[in-house]
């Protein structure tokens, strides 16, 4: 993202430029990284949450790495019914985000658990949004 000096804008606005109004942006993204962060978070966070997790990934390199099962045994001692949403590509598509907003309206989905790097990130913050807005995004 590029932004410039109110200066530069004021030099410029006579080309056409437009003026930002002010505003407010607020993210509540939460990202965990780094070895045992599964370990040392994701069962203390679970209980700010209900029942129902969307435990979603991409290819299936969380299930040889480990990761998978790490994720499953502290979602299974807590208590939590899992709904799996795997194969998010890289650039997901807008097919995917629908089918996985489906998916999360369809069990009632409490939680949704992005696991993966950042096209499973991105796609899981549209999911969310999709599945709680009746219009298409």
């Amino acid at each position: 993202m590029i932004v410039h000096s109110g200066e530069y804008r004021k030099k410029n606005a006579q080309r056409g430029c437009v003026m930002m109004n002010n505003f407010i942006f607020e993210n509540k993204t939460k990202v965990y990284f780094g070895k045992g962060g599964v370990k040392e978070y994701l069962g203390g966070l679970l209980a700010n949450f209900g029942e129902t997790v969307m435990l979603a990934y991409g290819g299936g390199s969380i299930k040889r790495n480990g990761v998978y099962d790490e994720i499953m045994g502290i979602l299974n001692a807590q208590g939590k019914c899992v709904v799996e949403f795997s194969g998010i590509m890289s650039n997901p598509t807008y097919q995917k985000v629908q089918e996985g907003a489906k998916l999360a309206r369809e069990n009632h989905v409490d939680l949704i658990l992005a696991v993966g790097g950042g096209s499973v990130s991105d796609c899981c913050k549209v999911i969310s949004a999709q599945a709680n807005l009746d219009e298409d995004i």
